[in-house]
């Protein structure tokens, strides 16, 4: 049980966040500490090498004041204060021959560098070196200069004391460094808990949509990071998903209701027809009824196709300038007679220039369909009009207002869904689809259809969609030739 519980620890994101926070932390102190050790080494290098070469400028002094005999004399009080296992000091002739020493039973193994004699009576300045005793593990750090004529000096400093300071160095880094990478696990661990702590919260909302509640939602801490982003796009999306499905069933109702009636019509008459027909004209009209009815049914069926493709973005849109004057103003012309059959008034008031980037057909049938409406619920005597407005927000309107019957308040947000109508005076033909239509076709161009409406006085039905830069029209025109 714990193997599989650590198996499952280690798999984890968290996991993996903390050990490579952990890592890059170990890494950037690893280099923190190669470039401070060699800066160490190169700092304490060069304080031995300044000593040295002073030390050699002291002694150089006193050999030009007090001669051989004072610079040994110096050299043997040295010796007696205890620097002889701190200081090696040496008089050579230039032949690198050795006529006095100092501290000769500690250093006595350390020889002289015979190249290190040539360099320095070639370049006359003074030449340092490191000698490392591996049998003693120590190290000297050695200066040879002239002090005098013919009299070379080889001056030792034991690197003891700064051997000593590195390796405490080492040490304390080593441990500091240890504790650090500890904390930086547990800071990284509770920081990656801490960051994921909404991705479980997601995944668990995610397991019980999955079961099939879509009323759960991810849980927003309120800290607006990117988890917060996340859940609030799939809260977004579920809500989303369940507009859709609970519009499907409706639909589905709706469909099973309005298709029923042609349905139960068709076979209605087959029967009766099968039943009573005598003659051959009775079969003809059983015939033209059922042709009527499958009429109504495939348009409603292609409503819905329409829409529902509309809709999802799968119908595409094929732009092109489109003139809304010309487009709205033949819109009106064509159900003139329907107006005058039914004693209406319709009247276009056109705006001014506007056009717009969209598909013709599409419009065409928006219009067609917001005008069929505002036709069919105005009683005799009434008046349709259609008015362009000009540009607003680089946008253009058209309102389409009747003197009819209005639609009630609680219906209003209502009327553009599928297959709903208002109540049995609106809903005397019809497929309730027409509303629904329109407004599809205005947000597929990225527009919208709103609606105001007093009971028992009319309605105003706008429609808003976006207008064309002249640069892009222009553009259009010479694409198409015209």
């Amino acid at each position: 049980m714990f193997l599989k519980r650590l198996t499952a620890l280690s798999r984890s994101l968290a996991f993996r966040l903390t050990l490579w926070y952990a890592g890059i932390f170990a890494l950037s102190s690893c280099l923190a500490f190669v470039f401070f050790y060699y800066l160490v080494i190169d700092v304490l290098r060069e304080q031995t090498d300044d000593n040295l070469r002073r030390q050699l400028a002291a002694f150089s002094g006193i050999m030009q004041v007090d001669g051989i005999t004072g610079v040994q004399q110096v050299a043997a009080m040295d010796a007696l204060s205890g620097g002889d296992k701190k200081r090696l000091i040496r008089l050579l002739s230039r032949f690198g021959t050795q006529f006095s020493v100092g501290g000769r039973d500690y250093w006595q193994d350390v020889g002289v560098n015979a190249e290190a004699i040539r360099d320095l009576l070639t370049s006359g300045a003074p030449v340092i070196e490191t000698v490392v005793l591996g049998e003693r593990k120590d190290s000297l750090r050695i200066i040879y200069g002239v002090i005098g004529p013919g009299v070379i000096m080889q001056l030792g400093h034991s690197l003891a004391e700064e051997i000593r300071l590195i390796n405490a160095f080492q040490r304390l880094f080593l441990t500091t460094i240890g504790i650090f990478c500890l904390l930086a696990a547990a800071i990284g661990w509770f920081l990656a808990r801490r960051a994921l702590s909404g991705v479980g919260g997601i995944a668990a909302a995610a397991r019980k949509i999955s079961g099939g509640d879509l009323q759960t939602r991810a849980p927003i801490s309120g800290r607006q990071d990117e988890i917060d982003q996340l859940a609030g796009t799939l809260n977004h999306m579920l809500d989303r998903i369940q507009t859709l499905v609970r519009g499907i069933g409706e639909m589905s109702d709706n469909i099973a209701h309005d298709l029923k009636s042609p349905v139960t019509r068709i076979r209605g008459l087959a029967e009766i027809t099968l039943t009573t027909a005598q003659t051959d004209d009775d079969y003809q009209n059983m015939a033209a009824n059922t042709i009527e009815e499958c009429d109504r049914l495939l348009e409603m069926i292609n409503a819905m196709l329409f829409i529902s493709r509309t809709e999802a973005g799968v119908r595409e849109v094929r732009p092109e300038a489109v003139d809304l004057n010309a487009l709205v103003g033949d819109a009106v012309q064509l159900f003139e007679t329907t107006a005058v059959d039914k004693h209406l008034a319709l009247s276009f008031e056109a705006g001014p220039h506007a056009r717009i980037r969209g598909d013709a057909r599409m419009l065409q049938r928006m219009i067609a369909n917001l005008l069929d409406n505002a036709i069919r619920y105005t009683p005799a005597g009434g008046q349709v009009t259609v008015t362009l407005h000009g540009a607003a927000n680089d946008r253009v309107q058209v309102d389409f207002s009747d003197t009819g019957i209005g639609i009630a308040e609680d219906d209003r947000e209502r009327i553009f869904e599928r297959f709903y109508r208002c109540d049995p005076s609106r809903s005397e033909s019809g497929s309730g689809l027409g509303l629904s239509l329109a407004r599809a076709v205005a947000r597929a161009h990225g527009g919208d259809i709103t609606v105001k409406s007093t009971l028992g006085e009319g309605s105003i039905f706008s429609v808003r969609l976006p207008l064309v830069p002249d640069s892009q029209i222009e553009k259009d025109l010479s694409s198409t030739g015209k």
